[in-house]
């Protein structure tokens, strides 16, 4: 029974994060759309319009992950079990930052993003993303969807954490505000390296590069963070030359089995 209140409530979630979201900007939410609030921020960290239908993908990703978790035959399964009700938080967190993000309590944001951020973080663990094999019906829809949405989310907190600064008024201890984005093109960059070298994770990896590319064309007339951008999106790209050899050489198969009560909580 507990299990099958899990699945029921993850599909609950699923569908109160896409109506919440859908409605953020067909409303839209506060009488401004979540793109419209982010304009009323000059920072150099967040990617071109287009950028952002990669939600789309996201949430195809995760309608298919919902479906797969709520079958029958996956209600025992002890990596889904080990995921407990993370997926759940993670859609509160998701749907709380919308209404925060469109009444523009900026502060607040970030620390649901956050929550956001470390939830997802868990679940990729959980889920041994780039260490232990599993079916080709998991890897993509259950691996490859959390994979999609923590490297999104980690450039979406990121540029969060920017556009909290820049409302704040904070001058950057002086420095040039094209220099710190080169500083957060670094970070992410550093991020990435070593989620592609430890994990081989293709999807995440794909994510940033698409997010970068964003960033590099939204500011084409800024050369500093454009080129910085771009090689950034290179070298993580190049790094899964190095990330996938490594990921086939240390995955092992383990029976699900082996997973215990207390790692499934």
């Amino acid at each position: 029974m507990r299990n099958l209140i899990r699945q029921i409530v993850n599909i609950i979630i699923t569908i109160a994060v896409i109506v919440v979201n859908a409605l953020a900007n067909t409303l839209p939410i506060n009488g401004q759309t979540t793109g419209e609030v982010s304009d009323q921020f000059d920072v150099y960290f967040v990617p071109a319009a287009y950028v952002f239908s990669i939600w789309g993908l996201i949430y195809v990703a995760l309608v298919a992950f919902t479906v797969y978790q709520a079958l029958p035959s996956q209600r025992e399964n002890p990596r889904l079990q080990r995921m407990g009700y993370l997926y759940a938080l993670s859609g509160v967190a998701n749907i709380a930052w919308i209404f925060l993000w469109h009444y523009e309590q900026f502060v607040w944001t970030m620390v649901v993003m956050a929550v956001l951020l470390l939830t997802l973080i868990a679940i990729y663990l959980r889920l041994g993303i780039g260490r232990k094999r599993g079916s080709t019906a998991e890897t993509w829809l259950v691996r490859v969807p959390f994979s999609l949405y923590l490297g999104w989310i980690t450039v979406a907190t990121i540029a969060n954490a920017t556009q909290l600064l820049n409302y704040l008024g904070w001058n950057g201890w002086g420095i040039a505000p094209e220099w710190w984005a080169v500083i957060m093109l670094a970070a992410a960059t550093l991020i990435t390296l070593a989620v592609s070298f430890t994990r081989g994770d293709i999807a995440y990896v794909l994510v940033i590069v698409w997010a970068f590319a964003g960033i590099a064309l939204k500011h084409s007339d800024t050369l500093l963070v454009s080129i910085s951008a771009w090689v950034g999106a290179g070298i993580v790209l190049l790094s899964l030359l190095i990330g996938i050899p490594l990921r086939l050489d240390r995955l092992e198969r383990k029976p699900v089995e082996e997973v215990s009560i207390r790692d499934r909580w």
